[in-house]
């Protein structure tokens, strides 16, 4: 399939899939990220968890844009997964330092006065970690539901590589050390005031357009029910009864479309 994620970046042109890529063309990281609906729903799962962490969240309330333009971050989030995952060896190479050097310039300072900064290791480590999570049981749900034990751990293993390239010093090479981080994980996240108003711009963000509205609701249904429970929990989604079942459904079904358009699109 022919279309990536970073497909849905806004004004961008998609990336090329190249032989000289970080990772072979083989590589679960390849089929994990190439799919758009599980990657979106993932995506948007993953900012969602990410954000409890409380200095995942000064970072990007205090020093980004993401106040006024939520939609531009999940797609910039998407270009550069997009680059380093397909694009050539020494683009992703840039894209990397790229996003090194304005983690450097991200620091301050909590409300109960603890300090932050973007480049530290261990914040670094978190973030990948919900991220990988969200993209895997994403594409899990909705592209590859029988996906084996092996490949999951071959997913963490090749996504790690991106995560100690960006700093991370705790990375999991497996599933079942993701899940064992997770937990440790759990003590240092927190959900208030500003991650429910974070909360809130996620999934009440504008739609681009109105065709695009049904389709973007849905998504976000398919990210929060990606969480894990606790997680819900802590954001204080409230989870309908009876209501995970339609919405994977419908999910899947968009997905499954989606595929298919996307693959003859690449026969024309």
């Amino acid at each position: 399939m022919r279309a990536t994620f970073n497909d849905q970046a806004k004004g961008e042109r998609p990336i090329p899939r190249s032989n000289s890529a970080l990772f072979r063309r083989d590589s679960v990281i390849w089929r994990v990220h190439g799919d758009v609906t599980s990657m979106m729903a993932g995506g948007i799962a993953a900012l969602l968890l990410q954000m409890l962490h409380p200095a995942a969240l000064g970072g990007v309330w205090d020093h980004s844009d993401v106040q006024s333009d939520m939609l531009g971050r999940l797609r910039r989030t998407a270009r550069f997964i997009a680059v380093t995952t397909y694009g050539e060896r020494e683009a992703a190479r840039a894209a990397i330092a790229r996003v090194r050097r304005i983690h450097e310039q991200v620091r301050g300072t909590l409300a109960d006065g603890r300090p932050y900064r973007a480049d530290d290791p261990h914040l670094l480590s978190w973030v990948h970690l919900a991220g990988a999570l969200m993209f895997l049981d994403g594409w899990r749900r909705y592209g590859e539901p029988g996906m084996s034990a092996a490949d999951q751990d071959r997913y963490f293993a090749e996504a790690g590589e991106i995560a100690r390239m960006l700093g991370a010093d705790q990375v999991p090479d497996t599933r079942a050390a993701a899940e064992q981080l997770i937990r440790e994980f759990r003590h240092e996240l927190n959900a208030d005031e500003r991650s429910r108003a974070f909360r809130d711009l996620v999934l009440e963000a504008p739609a681009p357009t109105l065709k695009g509205a049904a389709v973007q609701k849905l998504l976000m249904g398919a990210a929060v029910d990606l969480l894990p429970a606790w997680a819900t929990k802590m954001h204080d989604i409230q989870r309908v009864p009876f209501a995970a079942p339609p919405l994977r459904v419908a999910t899947f079904g968009l997905a499954s479309t989606l595929r298919w358009a996307f693959a003859h699109e690449a026969y024309r």
